[in-house]
């Protein structure tokens, strides 16, 4: 106690969580995390590290090695960096958004030789930028580049960004943390080196982990470096070693997220990944259909744009944060701000794992269907939930049972 306070069991409100991550987590999810605490050197903790390890490989695509990394998605993008590349490397990024920018600080930190590639936000990368880059830096050691650029709702050609990086003699590594298990990834099939994700976006765990992916060629790299990572915590080898069959110890392994994360990769493989990345193209089809029934603007190309997250551009004179602040206290629905060269322009709405349904596309566009008119902007009444039922009609989202 604290000058005499009680403290109460907590509770949370409830909230329809359409940001850009994370999403909600499904309650089995939650209960397998409220499992006993066993110790992660148990041999029945084993078990459950060799089984999701190759349940990890099936989401990723790849037959090479899986695992998690304890953290957030930066750590496995900073666990990336660090193993990787040595101080002095050549690092080429490529940057076409908020988390490209992230990259670039924590290479920079890692007193890497960084060569950013900036291009436009919200547009995708033409790889002959790379090409050129790799021309004028052929000692390059790594290259990066977002497959799912969270912060402009853009997809980028990773796997051309890989094969010329390849070719240049270079590893390349990318971050697909909004883009695992909720769209077209393919580790083996389109030669990437090291990919990291988050647990809280299309998995609909909760954050904390962070699934990654390496090639033999990345691993064999680590192992064979002159100097060990400046870093022994995120050092993907030693990581590695511990969810390898002989499980040699590192740290202590968070036991409850990767419970979590178990039930949460299994759910999405019942689903079968094809029919998961089908679920989030139907109801973002459907989003946007209604969004445009509004007279909102979708600033991203369709060509370019990502399913999982829908960027819309705020009409003339209206304040996002009063737009956003409004949704979470009348309606509890949660929107996502603009980063960067975004802020203030756009509000960024996810449909991701747990929150891609439906009922949750109908309430985004029945709220907002009221809530315009306050900020000065006049919509079609019943339009926008119209336009959405008509596309759900030609495109169906599949009933997401697990």
């Amino acid at each position: 106690m604290i000058n005499g306070q009680r403290f109460e069991p907590l509770t949370v409100p409830r909230r329809v969580i359409l940001g850009p991550g994370p999403s909600s987590a499904n309650p089995r999810v939650l209960r397998a995390m409220s499992l006993p605490i066993i110790g992660y050197l148990d041999p029945a903790f084993f078990e459950l590290l060799d089984e999701l390890t190759g349940m990890l490989g099936e989401i990723f695509k790849t037959k090479q090695r899986a695992f998690a990394v304890a953290g957030a998605g930066s750590a496995g993008m900073e666990a990336g960096l660090v193993s990787l590349a040595s101080p002095g490397d050549t690092v080429i990024i490529c940057s076409y958004g908020y988390f490209c920018e992230r990259q670039i600080i924590m290479a920079e930190r890692l007193e890497f030789n960084v060569v950013p590639l900036r291009t436009e936000w919200g547009k995708s990368m033409d790889p002959q930028v790379l090409a050129e880059a790799l021309k004028e830096h052929p000692e390059t050691q790594l290259v990066l580049g977002i497959h799912a650029e969270t912060s402009t709702g853009t997809i980028q050609p990773i796997a051309e960004f890989a094969r010329l990086s390849h070719e240049a003699g270079a590893l390349f590594m990318t971050d697909v943390v909004t883009s695992l298990a909720g769209c077209e990834l393919k580790f083996d099939e389109w030669e990437l080196d090291f990919a990291y994700s988050g647990s809280q976006k299309c998995l609909a765990a909760p954050p904390g982990i962070s699934p990654v992916a390496i090639s033999d060629r990345a691993l064999e790299y680590i192992r064979n470096r002159p100097k060990p990572p400046t870093s022994w915590y995120l050092d993907l080898s030693l990581i590695a070693d511990y969810w390898g069959p002989d499980h040699i110890a590192h740290h202590t392994a968070p036991v409850s997220m990767i419970y979590g994360l178990r039930e949460a990769v299994g759910m999405a493989l019942n689903e079968t990944l094809e029919v998961r990345w089908q679920r989030h193209e139907a109801n973002a089809s459907a989003l946007r259909a209604g969004l445009t029934a509004l007279g909102l603007e979708l600033p991203i190309s369709k060509e370019e744009r990502l399913d999982q997250l829908t960027v819309v551009k705020l009409p003339n004179g209206i304040d996002d944060v009063n737009l956003r602040t409004q949704l979470l206290e009348e309606y509890s629905i949660e929107v996502g701000r603009g980063l960067g060269k975004f802020a203030g322009e756009v509000i960024r709405i996810g449909l991701m794992g747990e929150s891609c349904v439906p009922a949750n596309v109908f309430a985004l566009l029945s709220a907002l269907e009221k809530i315009l008119p306050d900020h000065g902007f006049e919509v079609a009444k019943g339009a926008a939930t119209a336009s959405a039922s008509a596309q759900l009609a030609k495109n169906p989202s599949p009933v997401y049972t697990a």
